[in-house]
């Protein structure tokens, strides 16, 4: 089963957290600094990381942002104990893939979990479409699902390249944010369109996208997003 790593100070919440994630049969680990949870990264190799945004030290945005540095395809859940805009475009921003406001319901969690590792290894919907395709500098990988520019590859998070992979689908087609948190984030309810907006964000970062005049996704304003083949 999923193997956890879950970084919370509060020791009430982490050993509730832990026990409801054991019932689901997830394999947990669980540390109570951010610097404790960046060792146990190395030792545990977790398949996903559920975070919290305020942790003492080195902060849960210090963890996000160092784990992202080595690497881009492990999951990350940040929890974070106010619905604040802030901290949550902020942590999204650092890398993180999805969010949860505490206190954290178990069965969201564990949705939230399921949802980040299907996004891991999964192309849903691209089973007629080109296995590789080319657009000017942009080459997608949908069968390796990997991505490059001008020959160099581009490290995506699962919701960057799920993200990727659902735009490209479909060259032209403009798609609301919840149509878009619907087919990546799997949200299918009226979900956080900042989840979109930061996700899109960052992809444009690392395919060196301008930002005034990005070449591939290209923004609707009042809508959503379009995937521009150029």
């Amino acid at each position: 089963m999923p193997r956890v790593l879950l970084i919370e100070d509060d020791r009430a919440v982490r050993e509730g957290v832990a026990l409801a994630l054991r019932r689901q049969s997830h394999e947990v680990a669980a540390a109570a600094t951010g610097e404790d949870g960046m060792v146990q990264l190395r030792s545990f190799r977790p398949d996903v990381v559920v975070l919290d945004l305020m942790l003492p030290g080195m902060t849960g945005l210090d963890v996000c942002r160092g784990i992202r540095s080595v690497d881009q395809t492990l999951p990350i859940i940040m929890a974070t104990a106010r619905g604040d805009d802030v901290d949550i475009v902020v942590g999204l921003e650092a890398g993180a893939d999805d969010y949860v406001v505490k206190p954290v319901q178990a069965r969201v969690l564990e949705a939230r979990i399921r949802a980040v590792l299907r996004r891991s290894g999964a192309a849903a919907g691209d089973g007629g479409l080109p296995k590789i395709d080319t657009h000017g500098e942009l080459t997608i990988d949908r069968a390796g699902l990997t991505v490059t520019v001008r020959g160099t590859p581009v490290g995506l998070a699962p919701s960057e390249l799920r993200l990727l992979l659902t735009l490209s689908a479909s060259p032209g087609q403009v798609f609301s944010r919840q149509q878009l948190l619907e087919a990546v984030w799997e949200h299918n309810y009226h979900g956080d369109a900042r989840l979109v907006d930061a996700c899109v964000k960052r992809l444009r970062a690392k395919m060196g996208e301008p930002p005034r005049e990005p070449r591939y996704i290209q923004t609707v304003r009042g809508f959503g997003y379009r995937f521009a083949s150029r």
